[in-house]
């Protein structure tokens, strides 16, 4: 995972595209957590891909370790449901949606566009 300036991507914003993962890194419908502050997650589903804050807005918990089926994901700790594309709760017990971020392909690697408050941790 790296900050890449040399990919050629469009601007964001208030947003730094971040090399996330290699397209094969990402087995279909299953998540990869990144090292971010806040954490945030790579998700495979539906031939498509997805970025989404890792953390179930619930309780404490990862969803990068939750069930992705028709790009949804659901946390493992409660069973609260998450819409991959939008963020959207689709189950209780959340209410709040999750927060999604822009995804590119540049050949095989997956590029993150992260808010310029989110940071990678080293290592």
């Amino acid at each position: 995972m790296s900050v890449n300036e040399a990919v050629d991507l469009p601007g964001r914003d208030g947003r730094y595209w971040l090399r996330a993962c290699a397209v094969g890194e990402v087995p279909d419908d299953e998540g990869l957590r990144l090292s971010t502050v806040p954490p945030v997650s790579v998700f495979a589903s539906e031939g498509e891909f997805f970025c989404v804050d890792d953390t179930c807005t619930h309780e404490e918990y990862s969803l990068a370790e939750g069930w992705v089926e028709n790009c949804v994901v659901e946390c493992t700790l409660h069973c609260a449901r998450f819409s991959l594309r939008t963020g959207a709760v689709l189950g209780p017990p959340a209410t709040r949606p999750l927060r999604v971020h822009p995804l590119a392909r540049v050949g095989s690697d997956l590029f993150v566009a992260l808010p310029n408050s989110y940071l990678v941790r080293e290592g």
